[in-house]
């Protein structure tokens, strides 16, 4: 059995990758660490990057230290700041968008992604472009669309509202190979996007199990 280290800047989060490890991978033994002041700084604090890399570097050390087998992160918005300890580190540390990336990918060439949260949106676009790169698609292209409002009526404990926003985001999009839900706590409108669009929708949380449950079992 594999320990996996959940990180979480959110507890909007914490049920939809839960859900996804319950789905495709039950027998992961799960641990939560959550630092919910994460995604509230960087909202607001946006030329201090090392403040932020110190930060993610300590909660996937302290996940280290509980002998975890893996890391994923479970927010959008530090990208960089994953990057730079996985690289540094033996176990697998994953950003919550590579598997979902890589996915979308596998469907064609014109991808849409639906975010709600602004200040993920710029690190995910440069992680699409540079994952396109890495498996040789230079050609792909996303198209993205920011629904704030989702967000909020998130917050306020309104999944309907939410999903229903989401979901006329995705309607109004171009036409896409696939369509991405961007973050964790974007999942929970994948079946109200799906019923309302008829088109393919992806989420983080099941594209981040399926790249970490694949890592373990080409061990």
């Amino acid at each position: 059995m594999k320990k996996i280290a959940l990180v979480h800047a959110t507890p909007l989060a914490i049920e939809p990758i839960h859900h996804a490890f319950s789905e495709s991978w039950p027998d992961a033994e799960l641990m939560n660490l959550l630092d919910d002041s994460l995604s509230k700084d960087r909202n607001r604090i946006h030329d201090d990057e090392i403040f932020f890399e110190k930060r993610i570097a300590a909660l996937a050390h302290y996940a280290m230290k509980c002998r975890a087998d893996g890391i994923l992160f479970t927010c959008s918005a530090f990208g960089d700041a994953i990057d730079k300890v996985a690289n540094a580190q033996h176990i697998p540390i994953l950003k919550p968008n590579e598997g979902m990336f890589r996915l979308a990918l596998e469907q064609g060439r014109k991808i849409g992604m639906v975010a709600t949260f602004k200040p993920a949106v710029k690190g995910m676009v440069d992680e699409f472009e540079m994952m396109k790169h890495e498996l040789g698609i230079p050609e792909a292209t996303l198209e993205t669309v920011l629904v704030e409002d989702g967000r909020q009526a998130l917050a306020e404990g309104n999944v309907e509202a939410h999903n229903q926003l989401v979901a006329e985001a995705v309607a109004n999009m171009p036409a896409c190979d696939a369509y991405m839900l961007a973050h964790f706590s974007t999942s929970c409108a994948k079946d109200t996007v799906e019923k309302k669009t008829n088109k393919m929708v992806l989420s983080s949380p099941e594209g981040a199990v399926s790249l970490l449950k694949k890592h373990f079992s080409q061990e």
